[in-house]
């Protein structure tokens, strides 16, 4: 199955630099992309932020949001981006050369969302869990590093080059077959959460580790809208069951 062009937004998470903001816009327009979603700007920045020559449409447009899932809610993959020369990952990131294929393999469809962290310190390990694939930029290892505007550049081009990215947005049609978007997964995992709250099984301790391992196991069983809709059924007559059994 040839990979149909996704509609790709950029997503980044907490920048610190309104120049680097700019320089993110300007490389979105040198090769078409179009949406662009800030997570939880400091005010300052995204206020200084509004000028980019040959982007001022992208910057216009761009919308900020205060959490990560206000801007990939809708998307149906999601791609993080790392150096990976800081943090202990659970999954070797992707060169990004090998994206397309990955795409591929995975039948990718719909919208999809490119994530970059701010410039210090990249994106937290709970960012990465809401993504399919982390991928990273084949660079020296001992100057792993890439300014933010050039870290998008050099994703957008090669989306381009893959030919996995759409000029005009392609929108999936509701159906049963298509994949879950971001939104839909969270309802059942939060659903999810609360029954295994109610059993016991989140320890404490561990809670947050857990939760990140778990939604990125909900993320590899790579559900339909149909298939989310079935298992959240499940989840809520487990979470019924379990509240007549207390007493509740």
């Amino acid at each position: 199955m040839d990979l149909l062009p996704l509609d790709w937004r950029v997503v980044l998470v907490r920048p610190r630099n309104p120049l680097n903001i700019g320089a993110a816009a300007r490389a979105m327009a040198n090769f078409e992309l179009r949406q662009m979603f800030v997570v939880a700007p400091h005010d300052p920045v995204w206020r200084e932020a509004r000028s980019a020559v040959g982007a001022e449409e992208i910057l216009r447009r761009a919308r900020a949001v205060p959490d990560l899932l206000g801007a990939i809610g809708d998307a149906t993959f999601v791609v993080g981006t790392t150096a990976g020369s800081r943090r202990n990952l659970d999954r070797a990131p992707l060169p990004l050369p090998e994206l397309a294929p990955w795409l591929r393999r995975r039948k990718a469809r719909g919208g999809a969302a490119l994530l970059f962290g701010s410039e210090k310190t990249g994106l937290s390990n709970e960012n990465l869990s809401f993504c399919h694939a982390i991928v990273h930029i084949p660079t020296r290892a001992d100057c792993p590093s890439m300014n933010l505007g050039q870290a998008v550049a050099v994703c957008a081009y090669e989306l381009a080059r893959s030919g996995t990215l759409a000029t005009r947005a392609p929108r999936l049609a509701s159906h049963p077959s298509a994949p879950a978007n971001l939104q839909t997964l969270d309802h059942v995992f939060q659903r999810a959460l609360r029954v295994l709250d109610t059993v016991g099984y989140l320890k404490p301790k561990v809670r947050e580790a857990s939760i990140i391992k778990l939604r990125r196991l909900l993320l590899d069983l790579e559900l339909t809208q149909s298939d989310a809709r079935i298992l959240g059924a499940i989840l809520a007559q487990i979470e019924w069951g379990l509240s007549k059994s207390s007493g509740e």
